[in-house]
């Protein structure tokens, strides 16, 4: 095994985890925050936007069964990275489409998947997924990990996340655990 991090920011880290945690290969996908100026940051205080920070999946993987651009393709896939600073109904920077690169290589593979997701028009506008250099992660308070899960038939998951994972799981069938 050959484990390795990444960390990506797409809208709610709900949804995010729980697509993460679909994919073989991964080994854990963790809901927290990243990229602010508040240590240890409550969930309340980030939905308040001053703490500058971004909800965040942190995810644990074995880079022999899923590589680095493939765990790109499943986040550019999960959410709209032409939207700044919002994902559907969820507005403010927490929410922004970010990628924390943990190495060179990392920095590297996401600028160029974006120029190439730029210059194919897949999308109507360009990318405005920020890239940034890691720093510290927070996980998320305990109920948050896992909540699609646990809370499936709430309003927001059976309503954003669930049709989010199921629209996931058919266009990554092959790469589901």
């Amino acid at each position: 095994m050959k484990k390795e991090t990444a960390i990506f920011g797409a809208g709610c880290f709900w949804c995010v985890e729980g697509v993460y945690n679909l994919l073989q290969g991964v080994e854990s996908a963790v809901s927290g925050y990243a990229g602010g100026d508040t240590e240890n940051p409550t969930y309340e205080e980030v939905c308040t936007g001053e703490t500058n920070h971004a909800e965040v999946v942190k995810i644990d993987y074995d880079a022999e069964v899923i590589s680095f651009e493939e765990l790109l393709e499943a986040f550019w896939a999960v959410h709209d990275p032409t939207s700044l600073n919002r994902q559907g109904e969820d507005v403010g920077t927490q929410y922004r489409s970010v990628v924390y690169y943990l190495d060179e290589n990392q920095k590297e593979k996401t600028i160029q998947a974006i120029a190439k997701l730029n210059e194919s028009g897949y999308y109507d506008k360009e990318i405005v997924t920020e890239i940034t250099a890691f720093d510290t992660f927070y996980p998320a308070e305990e109920y948050h990990q896992g909540y699609y899960n646990i809370n499936p038939n709430k309003p927001y998951c059976s309503s954003v996340v669930g049709p989010k994972i199921q629209k996931f799981r058919e266009k990554f069938k092959n790469k589901l655990k």
